[in-house]
C-alpha cells in the first residue's frame, strides 16, 4: 500500500487554490478589457457614421452645385 503523503497533498491543494485565485484576477481583468474595448468599438462606430454623413452630406451638396453650373 502506497505511503500518503499529507505534506505533499497540502502543497498540491494550495498550489491549485493559489492558481485558482489568479485565474479569477486574469478573469476579471480581461472582463474589464473586454467591456472598454467595446466602449472603444461602440465609439469608433459612432464617429465613423458621424464622418461618413458628413462626407455624404459634402457629396450632395457638391453635385447640387455642379448641377447649378
Amino acid at each position: 500500500m502506497a505511503d500518503f503523503d499529507l505534506d505533499r497533498f497540502e502543497r498540491l491543494v494550495g498550489d491549485l487554490i493559489y492558481r485558482a485565485e489568479r485565474l479569477q484576477e486574469e478573469n476579471a481583468s480581461l472582463r474589464a478589457s473586454q467591456e472598454h474595448l467595446v466602449a472603444e468599438r461602440a465609439d469608433l462606430i459612432e464617429k465613423t457614421e458621424l464622418a461618413r454623413s458628413k462626407v455624404e452630406a459634402m457629396v450632395a451638396r457638391l453635385k447640387s452645385m455642379e448641377e447649378q453650373l
